[in-house]
């Protein structure tokens, strides 16, 4: 009979790319890990690694059982969607992650709302920069601002985020607008649309400070460090005055994803509708 739990393992492995990985992932010895993958290969009657040592290399046959395991892996995964989406009741766990800035303005300032509806719901907020996998379940809900393209994944538009330069009255006030600098993103975030767009709109002018935080570049022009481009949601919140430039503004579409598994689920459904309300609020702001 097939070691379902030793499966389990050789997938870890195969998806980590070494023991070590393998037995981090799953919290184990990677001894066990080897172990479990011993126990597969005497079940299916077939070697799939190579071992040299502790390097342990795939073989033919260890390539395709790592294909039927991702296969059950995330059939496993869609089991448990499914078994999610059968809730009677708006209660349980659900993980958004959205660029860490909307994530702060839009969604945690706004809790007390959906805590006071749903007191049985629990909410893990990851701030991040680059999307979650939907489809391995690292969240059950993203924002971004790219249109996600894995398969199975529900993406919705709504709408976009203008970004327009702010500066504090007093930095406004004080200068000339040759003598401006601005504030921008450090070399971590070279790729990004926000970073590219700003460096082409500079005309050889420096960046006075540069972050990989768009909360912290706000506060440096609360500090009179120079001109930031934030969406006037931000701007508003932390006290930044448009700075009036001949300039058209980034404008960045919003994307709302969730996995098609979830589409009956109403703990999401409960969550969705609260993200909305929120983007229709900035987009009064």
């Amino acid at each position: 009979m097939l070691d379902w739990d030793s499966l389990r393992f050789f997938f870890a492995f195969v998806h980590e790319g070494s023991l070590a990985a393998a037995a981090r992932s799953l919290g184990v010895e990677h001894a066990t890990v080897a172990r479990r993958i011993a126990a597969l290969e005497a079940s299916l009657d077939m070697k799939l690694v190579d071992r040299r040592g502790r390097v342990y290399q795939l073989t033919e046959d260890g390539v395709r059982v790592g294909e039927y395991a991702a296969q059950m892996e995330s059939a496993s995964l869609a089991l448990r969607r499914f078994a999610d989406g059968g809730e009677s009741r708006i209660e349980g766990a659900v993980i958004l992650s959205a660029p860490p800035a909307y994530l702060g303005t839009l969604v945690a300032r706004r809790l007390g709302v959906l805590r006071e509806r749903y007191p049985r719901l629990q909410l893990t907020l990851v701030g991040a920069k680059s999307t979650a996998s939907l489809a391995r379940k690292e969240t059950d809900i993203a924002i971004t601002f790219s249109r996600p393209d894995e398969q199975s994944v529900v993406a919705k538009s709504l709408g976009s985020l203008h970004f327009y330069p702010h500066a504090s009255e007093d930095y406004i006030s004080q200068r000339e607008p040759e003598e401006f600098e601005f504030i921008g993103y450090d070399r971590s975030m070279d790729d990004s649309v926000q970073q590219q767009w700003l460096l082409g709109r500079l005309e050889g002018r420096p960046l006075s400070v540069t972050s990989n935080d768009l909360r912290i570049q706000a506060l440096a022009a609360v500090g009179n460090a120079g001109i930031v481009f934030l969406p006037d949601f931000l701007g508003k919140e932390y006290g930044l005055a448009r700075v009036n430039m001949d300039h058209t503004p980034l404008e960045l579409p919003i994307w709302l994803a969730f996995h098609e598994d979830l589409r009956s689920s109403l703990k999401i459904r409960a969550v969705l509708d609260f993200l909305m309300e929120g983007l229709v609020q900035a987009q009064e702001l």
